[in-house]
């Protein structure tokens, strides 16, 4: 007994109660802030990695971001990241951060499919799949339905067949040897046969952009209806990011 209650006073209260409200510390990186300060543009350009920043105006995509900090860590007084862990949105063009400006990236409710709302309101089902992920959003996938964040306590679940699932989520850039896969699972899902993108691989590529081992069709060919950023996507993002989706 003593030793359990030396466990329990060591690690401390672990499960969040309220993930809506719950608070991040550094060194976790949320969404950004550009203030007006000026830089050398054209250097912070060349030096992202994977072409997340570009001028006129000056701007982070989080779609593409890796959130890998060296443009803060360059530019200190011109991009700051937050630990605003609240990043998924159905509109992909409210990923961009542009300067000077600090407003909360959220979910656009009059664009929410009407079928979504009624019929995943109270429960909602997912088939994930790896379409050549790094396992790094595959793990934070399977953290949200841990004992701290228990994201099954809203009636978000996680199923093995897309057959008993009302979407697919999906994780990896999407390789040339899983699309088709991703096709025949999408295929197989009935309506409203929501996706969702998950992790910067997810919805852009990240660091595979522009590779011929990727195919990046599906996406192109499909409506998408939730983008959740993050490389990889913290589980505090991925719950609410679902959360909002189904209103």
């Amino acid at each position: 007994m003593i030793k359990t209650l030396s466990v329990l006073f060591h690690n401390g209260r672990q499960f969040i109660p309220d993930v809506i409200n719950a608070s991040l510390k550094p060194p976790f990186r949320g969404r950004p802030i550009i203030t007006n300060v000026k830089i050398d543009e054209k250097k912070a350009v060349e030096l992202c990695p994977v072409g997340a920043i570009s001028r006129n105006p000056f701007s982070i995509d989080l779609g593409k971001c890796v959130f890998c900090g060296e443009c803060s860590i360059e530019f200190p007084e011109k991009i700051i990241f937050t630990q605003d862990y609240k990043l998924a949105t159905n509109i992909r063009e409210r990923l961009i951060i542009k300067e000077g400006e600090d407003i909360p990236i959220t979910i656009d409710k009059s664009q929410i499919r009407p079928d979504i709302k009624k019929i995943c309101k109270k429960s909602l089902k997912l088939r994930e799949i790896s379409a050549a992920g790094d396992n790094s959003a595959e793990w934070e996938m399977n953290a949200s339905n841990n004992v701290q964040f228990d994201i099954s306590r809203y009636g978000i679940e996680f199923v093995a067949s897309p057959r008993h699932a009302d979407g697919i989520l999906i994780t990896g850039p999407i390789s040339q040897n899983m699309a088709k896969a991703v096709e025949i699972c999408y295929d197989a899902t009935p309506e409203p046969q929501i996706i969702i993108l998950a992790g910067t691989d997810a919805i852009s590529g990240g660091i595979f952009n522009g590779s011929r081992a990727i195919c990046r069709d599906f996406i192109k060919n499909n409506h998408v209806d939730l983008y959740i950023p993050g490389n990889p996507p913290h589980p505090l993002t991925i719950i609410n990011g679902l959360l909002n989706l189904i209103d």
